[in-house]
């Protein structure tokens, strides 16, 4: 089952699951359609080699996925139009004992974790496997995805420089990541960004422009800012975009881009745009870092389940694969600490964090 927002690499895991418990184990397999949505109207189909053959360059996900259902808090209409929420995790359990399945592989960030810590309560042996272009899942030092969605934010950083100097002008490229600055950090320092904003480091707008004019004092008339969308002022708010009553994570992020843009105008005269790349990030081929990953994280799902391990996470620690409890992960979101080395690197070559 793959839930939540799609990323490149997902096809790679579900071959990889496929492949081994079929070629190794001899096991049926099973996939379920559009994460926890599937599992709850019974959407649930046999998989067979062929079925995954020729999917480890393609990007999203052959099962489909889902990133609004809650089993637990399942929006049901009655005949006069009114929707209220209900628990149907039972519901979920009957189709489970009626496919016969002795385990759910998981494929997710950290909200469809906690959607399968819930089943793990229930008595469902549930392996995860870390999925998330925001790099933000507990546990694990990287996550299949990331690297793409680096790559595609790098390469729009870096094509909208030559427009910068250019027009010398202050260019902002905002990127997802939510709460979590791992995408804004990477892609910032790889495309050598002059100003990078993070989630977890407010910033002061007076030490942005101040960035800004004093490039423009030294000669460099333009400037390049990676902006997360989790950013946020010292003592201001985030930016959303809109609420979603919905989703089991109903705040959408957005739009912080156009408010530091705005700020620069009018506090530097200097000339200043944003690009949002919103979705772009998540699509297209994977990259080869991303395919290998997820063919691993694959491989090690079925081989923990197979080894009789039950309710864990397969994680990346250091250059090595292994797995945690499943529930470690629930709930929580890993971010950048102020003491990265990463972000240290940045600091000394001059670029800003608007702190």
């Amino acid at each position: 089952m793959t839930g939540g927002g799609d990323c490149p690499g997902l096809n790679a895991v579900i071959r990889a699951v496929t492949k081994t418990a079929i070629y190794q184990y001899g096991l049926e397999v099973f996939g379920i359609e559009d994460g926890f949505m599937g599992l709850v109207q019974n959407r649930i189909h046999p998989l067979s080699a062929n079925d995954v053959s020729n999917i480890l360059t393609l990007g999203g996900t052959i099962l489909g996925t889902h990133n609004k259902c809650d089993p637990t808090r399942y929006p049901v209409t009655d005949s006069d139009g009114n929707t209220e929420f209900k628990d149907v995790s039972d519901r979920c359990m009957d189709h489970i004992k009626h496919h016969e399945l002795d385990a759910i592989i998981v494929i997710g960030g950290d909200g469809t974790m906690s959607g399968a810590a819930n089943f793990v309560r229930k008595g469902v042996n549930c392996i995860g496997v870390p999925k998330t272009i925001d790099n933000d899942l507990e546990g694990s030092d990287i996550t299949f995805g990331f690297s793409t969605a680096c790559m595609v934010a790098t390469e729009a950083l870096d094509r909208i420089h030559t427009t910068a100097a250019s027009h010398h002008r202050a260019m902002i490229v905002e990127v997802m990541g939510r709460n979590a600055g791992w995408l804004a950090l990477h892609s910032g320092v790889a495309s050598g960004s002059d100003i990078i904003l993070l989630p977890e480091i407010p910033y002061d707008i007076d030490k942005v422009c101040q960035a800004v004019l004093n490039r423009s004092k030294h000669g460099k008339r333009f400037s390049i800012l990676c902006v997360s969308e989790g950013t946020k002022p010292k003592g201001g708010e985030l930016v959303v975009d809109h609420i979603d009553p919905n989703s089991p994570d109903p705040i959408r992020l957005g739009g912080v881009g156009k408010v530091v843009a705005t700020d620069i105008e009018k506090r530097t005269g200097i000339e200043t745009r944003t690009t949002v790349l919103g979705h772009v990030q998540r699509g297209g081929t994977p990259v080869p870092a991303d395919r290998v990953l997820a063919t691993e994280f694959g491989h090690a799902a079925l081989q923990a389940l197979m080894q009789g391990k039950e309710n864990r996470l397969i994680v990346m620690q250091g250059r090595t694969v292994t797995d945690v409890d499943l529930l470690s992960a629930e709930g929580k979101q890993r971010i950048v600490k102020l003491d990265n080395p990463i972000l240290q690197a940045a600091r000394d070559v001059g670029t800003s964090f608007g702190d």
